[in-house]
């Protein structure tokens, strides 16, 4: 019995070392199931020069390590490697187009961090993380992160593991069984002072691609230029530059170099080159649609399987899960929502987001306010249009207003008219005062009248009297001589007399005087002859019994 223990024993260690010998594939990390945008690692056990083999198709050769920065299907086949003349067995990978069950971010850090520097990681889960751990590769060591939560019921945790040490660092977390996990955090760690950052990592085919140039301890970058395989796509005024959509042929090496000054410096400029990155341009993974129909509806054409929908709202940075349902939702609060399909072990990617208000008749305030901007917008159009329609009628708007003779009577002014009998828009002005006859009133300046170089008088017309102005006349006139500017009255009138340059000694004016009935007023003439220096006459006024102004 004990000699065929001793069989079995030997012919293990015959198997063994026979498999030593053999050349081998193996994986790292070892994962059951390999996600959309997985990190991975393929070594040969070869001594010599290794080629690679993807499906019997040469795709390297020279190194023991084939590396998988960001898993998608085109990279699913039959691996195998050769060296010394040995092929090793086949090793198949196969890529699923989803993501796994829980999510892994980064709270704080970036992807590239210095030397020595640390992060802290998020991890959410649609049901309770209780009996989760992570996990971490550094090099070639697997180590266990223990998560104590504060809660079994809690759906996220966040955490800092151990500082950064190595060029390349991965996380991910799993349950107890493994057999639910989440994607990986890869960290890469440099040893300059800038670094070339990419979000999201990795490029997705359709989706944008942010590329930022960072300077550790300062923002103060004045200028910031970017490479693809040692060649200039972009020389930018900031940190950032953004590929609105990406295609396969961004895929390539890129780095970054930046000129800044250090906070509290003024005039001392710096110039750094970042180190190189590696963009893996992805094909569109699987992903749910969100659409809005009497709420939300979530649908996944290209899922297989039985799913249900998961929805989550944003919150700061991350999803917040809300609630599982077949397929629509009616959102309680406002927000911007997203959903997903989950199955068993992975999920498909995150849907498109929709804003959602709670706000109760904000649509139709909203219609509303839409049809008021529209009426208000018509209203001045139309002013518009018939103010310019105005103005560019050339005819008269208004009637001419004529003055009535003295004859005529009625009312002293003739009412404004409008242009094909319109209704008048201002009514006559008249003078009349109860208890008094007809003053006041203007005759016409006719041409027909006026013969040459003589104007008629504007007369004012009165009951007993009346004041008038007499013509200017220059027929019958003696050079220089003017006549009285009179007016007419019954009992008496006021006046002035000719100023007249004829029997005139040089110097000497005659009198203005103004006839009244009773008595009267008037200015005593200036006189040259016979005043002494610097002597003048009064200026002298009578106020017997005369009237007062009459206002016009």
């Amino acid at each position: 019995m004990s000699g065929g223990k001793h069989l079995l024993l030997l012919a293990a260690l015959l198997h063994l070392a026979r498999c030593q010998n053999e050349l081998q594939v193996t994986v790292s990390p070892e994962l059951k199931q390999i996600f959309f945008g997985d990190f991975l690692y393929l070594t040969c056990n070869g001594t010599g020069t290794v080629k690679w083999y993807l499906n019997k198709k040469e795709i390297s050769q020279g190194n023991k390590t084939w590396k998988i920065t960001a898993a998608s299907t085109r990279d699913s086949g039959l691996y195998h490697c050769e060296s010394d003349g040995k092929e090793s067995r086949s090793r198949e990978i196969k890529v699923l187009e989803y993501n796994p069950s829980a999510s892994l971010t980064l709270k704080t850090g970036q992807p590239v961090m210095r030397h020595g520097g640390s992060v802290q990681l998020q991890l959410d889960h649609d049901s309770s993380l209780e009996g989760w751990n992570c996990w971490v590769v550094r090099g070639q060591k697997k180590n266990r992160i223990k998560l104590k939560l504060n809660n079994e019921k809690d759906l996220s945790i966040v955490f800092q593991p151990n500082r950064l040490t190595v060029p390349e660092t991965i996380f991910w977390c799993t349950d107890k069984d493994q057999e639910l996990r989440s994607n990986q955090q890869v960290i890469r760690t440099t040893e300059k002072d800038i670094s070339l950052e990419m979000y999201p990592q990795p490029a997705v085919v359709g989706e944008s691609l942010t590329l930022k140039c960072l300077v550790w301890g300062t923002d103060q970058i004045s200028r910031a230029v970017f490479y693809k395989e040692k060649i200039v796509f972009a020389n930018e005024t900031t940190s950032t530059h953004k590929i609105a959509n990406v295609t396969e042929s961004e895929a390539g090496r890129y780095k970054c170099d930046a000129t800044y000054r250090h906070v509290g410096e003024t005039e001392t400029l710096h110039k750094d080159v970042s180190d190189i990155q590696d963009v893996f341009v992805q094909g569109s993974p699987i992903k749910a649609s969100l659409s809005e129909t009497n709420g939300l509806t979530c649908s996944c054409p290209r899922c297989e399987g039985e799913y249900s929908y998961h929805y989550y709202k944003q919150d700061d940075q991350t999803w917040k899960f809300m609630e599982s349902t077949k397929s629509s939702m009616k959102p309680k609060e406002s927000g911007t929502y997203a959903c997903r399909a989950v199955m068993t072990t992975m999920r498909s990617f995150l849907s498109n987001t929709h804003s959602f208000s709670d706000q109760p008749g904000s649509s139709i305030l909203t219609g509303v306010i839409v049809v008021i901007v529209m009426v208000l917008i018509l209203i001045v159009a139309v002013i518009c249009y018939k103010r310019l329609k105005k103005r560019g009628d050339t005819g008269p708007i208004y009637e001419d207003m004529p003055l009535r003779s003295r004859d005529e009577g009625g009312d002293k002014y003739e009412q404004l008219q409008t242009v094909g009998g319109k209704e008048p828009e201002y009514d006559t002005l008249q003078t009349e005062t109860q208890g008094r006859k007809k003053e006041g009133e203007y005759e016409g300046l006719k041409k027909e009248e006026v013969k040459d170089g003589v104007y008629h008088t504007l007369g004012m017309e009165g009951g007993a009297g009346g004041g008038g102005y007499e013509a200017l006349k220059k027929e019958g006139m003696k050079e220089g001589e003017y006549h009285t500017l009179g007016m007419e009255g019954g009992a008496g009138g006021g006046g002035y007399e000719a100023l007249k340059k004829e029997g005139m000694k040089e110097g000497e004016y005659d009198i203005l005087k103004m006839e009244e009935g009773a008595g009267g007023g008037g200015y005593e003439a200036l006189k040259k002859e016979g005043m002494k220096g610097d002597e003048y006459q009064t200026l002298g006024t009578g106020a017997a019994g005369g009237e007062g102004e009459q206002e016009q």
